[in-house]
């Protein structure tokens, strides 16, 4: 039997030979304290008016947004290179081929059938996001790792390189729509005798993002200073590369920056403000460039607060559907009690909203806070029970 290792679940060999990279877990662990961040301002918090929008927003919901960027490329690229270090304690890649595609196809059904239900309450639309986006992204990657790896190599850096160049699909049809699955930003796509399904993560870019995990991989089989030393340049060269290309407006995001008629803080916003549907090149340059850093800091760390992390990193699926579970039914109680009327704030629009709701980033906060302190037992629970048992479902939950 197999256990549980590192990005949603991906398993390694049996207890006895698991080598556990800190680095991952603890920046994993990270960037999902964050993502909760996202998710509570979405149902406890949301505006009238997106965050990063600079004509309206403040400073501190637009770095409340902002910060929670980090989350998706760091997710995705680390489960590449969780792949990568999977696949090397496994007799063939037959093994690895086989795990990805059920890994993949069942990480997809629980997006259109549990996660979406959360989030809904029901089964008024889909919402087809990060954990659907990894699921096909695995799926392909269990064709893909046949591919010499220039080839791999290649193919992720056209995709994240030159994904900018392509236009999104419009409108989208039932004749079209596996097109737009692959590099449109968000897009409702209404079936007949379904539901509708909003899908806010296409698959190409995300793919390109996963494959560059996955061949960074050998760097964490290196000794510790040379792999720190690589993580440091590959991270300060996307950085760098961030500023190049940012600073002349000349490619790699949609959205140019500007002065702002707000002063210089908001001049500094527009700069950092970057597309994240699809994920523009300078987005993952941005945020894949600080993730590399923070790996090659956090090897040798051994304060509570980064083993506080690392707990929450070792059991990446169990927390993410926990949280939404916290949080989404939380809002549900919580709208019922102050309102009188359950409503799910996020997915209406404001024109449907209790007259007397009033959005609160120190509400989203407080909330925020009380769900990770929830969260940090049961989580700390299943890692121990992880670590004394070998049953084959772990590797899927």
């Amino acid at each position: 039997m197999q256990q549980v290792s590192t990005e949603f679940s991906v398993p390694v060999a049996t207890r006895a030979t698991v080598s556990r990279v800190q680095a991952i877990d603890v920046v994993r662990g990270l960037v999902m304290v964050i993502m909760a961040l996202d998710h509570v301002r979405d149902l406890w918090s949301p505006t009238t008016f997106r965050p990063e929008d600079l004509a309206q927003t403040s400073v501190l919901l637009f770095f409340t947004r902002w910060i929670t960027h980090f989350c998706a490329p760091t997710f995705v690229f680390l489960s590449g290179t969780s792949i990568y270090l999977y696949q090397q304690k496994q007799p063939n890649k037959g093994q690895v081929s086989w795990f990805l595609l059920t890994r993949g196809l069942w990480l997809v059904a629980l997006e259109l059938l549990v996660i979406s239900f959360m989030l809904f309450w029901g089964y008024s639309m889909i919402l087809l996001q990060v954990i659907w986006v990894i699921g096909w992204a695995m799926v392909l990657l269990a064709g893909l790792i046949w591919l010499p790896r220039w080839l791999l190599a290649l193919l992720a850096f056209v995709i994240i390189a030159g994904h900018n160049l392509l236009f999104n699909i419009q409108p989208v049809t039932a004749d079209n729509v596996a097109l737009a699955l692959l590099h449109n930003g968000p897009f409702l796509f209404d079936p007949a005798h379904l539901p509708p399904f909003l899908v806010a993560y296409s698959i190409g870019p995300w793919l390109g993002v996963m494959l560059a995990g996955y061949l960074i991989g050998p760097w964490f089989k290196l000794p510790l200073p040379q792999r720190t030393r690589l993580l440091h340049l590959a991270g300060i060269a996307l950085l760098v590369l961030f500023v190049a290309l940012r600073a002349t407006n000349w490619y790699g995001d949609p959205l140019p920056w500007s002065p702002q008629n707000r002063g210089l803080v908001y001049s500094v916003l527009s700069f950092v403000n970057v597309t994240k549907y699809p994920p523009s090149l300078l987005f993952l340059c941005l945020t894949l460039g600080v993730a590399l850093l923070l790996l090659a800091s956090v090897e040798t760390t051994t304060n509570r607060l980064s083993q506080w992390l690392r707990t929450f990193g070792q059991v990446p699926f169990f927390y993410y559907i926990l949280h939404l579970f916290l949080i989404s039914f939380g809002a549900l109680i919580w709208t019922t009690v102050a309102f009188n009327k359950t409503i799910n704030l996020s997915f209406n629009p404001p024109t449907a909203w209790p007259a007397a709701y009033q959005p609160s980033l120190l509400r989203a906060y407080v909330v925020w806070a009380i769900v990770v302190l929830l969260l940090y037992l049961p989580c700390w629970w299943y890692k121990n029970f992880k670590q004394r048992h070998s049953y084959w479902w772990l590797s899927y939950v």
